[in-house]
């Protein structure tokens, strides 16, 4: 655990930095930390947080007492947020010259704090690492333009574009109904090219207003870095012009759901070659065992890509999201879509995870189901050939209650994160489906009220 700042130190002077906002994410993605004058971030080298943080919900609540003893000291201490040199970000909207930096965290005796989702990211990279293996990913982020609303009784409605009126069917692919907020795209560009985000392509999806932003294939965890920061970024530029930004799996009723898809392949870290190709440019066995491992262990691990109770209104048959865990060649109707693409680009695509989340939790479950299988000989089933929607083998659960029983049962699973990590987690999930059952919806009022 170093605390040699230097390079970060001279990037904040060179910048003119007179605030740091130091950050987390906790394990629904929300950043949590401090924002420090610049002078006071370099002297400390880092920050302390509470670690029951990491046991929020998403409504800020805490999980059962029970839990929250048996995971954290009685004494509710500190963990110690080191800032890592190579997540530091400008803030482009902030009127003072401000940085926004990632931490890690750890205890008092320097071991990585097991709750934290981006310390489970790096366990699972070290697993690779171990046997000579770099993942490589490229994540697709979706989500919906929406007016802003300040009462949440009230259905989403389509924001009104350049042209004056709110879109309507249809417009998938169209530059037209992207056109319409130019000028939010031209902000949300220009502040992560100052950001240093790797983005690559714009495009309009499905649903009304709703967007796809690509990320260029990369390093694992920068590119969960990147999603954090880009989630705040869109959110800010939406708002600036009076608009709103939503990642939510599933935020309108009739409207395709977000989608967070992960493309991931695995370069040998020797020789820099595709490990998912044999030599003469077919799949190898490697490839295929990674996708075996997608298709066993997902379903054990569905928390992790589908996090909230939301998240599963998204699982539907022909709305472009998967309801199993399938795999074919140029096929958007299964779980797990392999590209067409040369031998050193052969890669998978997994479609399950939504937009809503945790980017570190997601790569880190996609890339472990894929490993276990590589390690353990995981067979796939056969490859789809058309529509895969009607297939009910591999079924996956169907709601966020059964899936984390399943997750909660995995002795595999629990090997691999820790026993800690699934306890909390699942807790913290627990807590805020608890929360959500004291809601009475609209549907309940509209269709019961009055008859039965």
């Amino acid at each position: 655990m170093s605390n040699n700042l230097d390079q970060l130190t001279d990037w904040l002077k060179d910048h003119k930095i007179t605030e740091v906002e130091c950050m987390i994410g906790d394990l629904t993605g929300i950043t949590r930390g401090k924002i420090s004058p610049t002078n006071k971030f370099i002297a400390e080298k880092g920050m302390r947080l509470p670690e029951s943080v990491l046991l929020q919900t998403v409504t800020g609540d805490y999980v059962e007492d029970d839990i929250y003893y048996e995971l954290l000291d009685p004494a509710d201490i500190d963990m110690i947020c080191r800032p890592d040199q190579n997540a530091v970000f400008l803030v482009p909207w902030a009127i003072e010259p401000t940085a926004q930096v990632i931490h890690d965290t750890y205890d008092k005796q320097g071991n990585p704090i097991e709750l934290s989702p981006r310390n489970v990211l790096k366990k699972v990279l070290k697993l690779y690492a171990d046997h000579g293996w770099q993942p490589i990913v490229a994540p697709e982020m979706e989500f919906y333009l929406t007016k802003r609303s300040d009462d949440p009784d009230y259905p989403l409605q389509p924001p009104i574009g350049r042209s004056g009126r709110p879109e309507t069917g249809r417009q998938s692919f169209s530059i037209e109904a992207a056109n319409e907020f130019d000028p939010l795209f031209e902000d949300v560009y220009d502040w992560c090219e100052l950001q240093e985000l790797d983005l690559d392509t714009l495009i309009h999806e499905d649903g009304t207003a709703q967007m796809e932003i690509n990320f260029r294939h990369g390093d694992a965890l920068s590119l969960a870095d990147q999603i954090l920061v880009f989630k705040r970024t869109m959110r800010e530029a939406a708002l600036k012009h009076n608009v709103a930004a939503t990642f939510m799996a599933k935020p309108m009723t009739g409207e395709p759901g977000s989608a967070m898809h992960l493309h991931q392949s695995i370069i040998d870290i020797e020789t820099g070659k595709n490990v998912f190709s044999n030599e003469d440019g077919t799949m190898s066995q490697l490839f295929l065992n990674h996708i075996g491992g997608l298709q066993k262990f997902i379903p054990e691990l569905l928390p992790l890509f589908a996090p909230n109770v939301n998240s599963f209104r998204r699982f539907l048959p022909d709305t472009s999201a998967p309801v199993n865990v399938e795999w074919g060649e140029e096929n958007r109707t299964v779980g797990l879509r392999v590209p067409d693409a040369g031998p050193q680009n052969r890669r998978v695509e997994n479609r399950l995870p939504g937009a809503d989340a945790n980017p570190y939790l997601a790569i880190a479950a996609s890339l472990l189901c894929g490993f276990i299988g590589m390690v353990e000989g995981h067979n796939p089933s056969a490859p789809v050939v058309g529509r895969g929607y009607e297939r009910r083998n591999l079924r996956l659960p169907l709601t966020i209650e059964d899936a984390l029983d399943r997750m909660e049962n995995s002795k595999t699973i629990e090997k691999y994160l820790g026993k800690k990590f699934i306890t909390g987690y699942i807790a913290v999930k627990r807590a805020e489906h608890e929360n959500f059952k004291r809601v009475i919806s609209s549907w309940e009022r509209e269709f019961l009220l009055f008859a039965v």
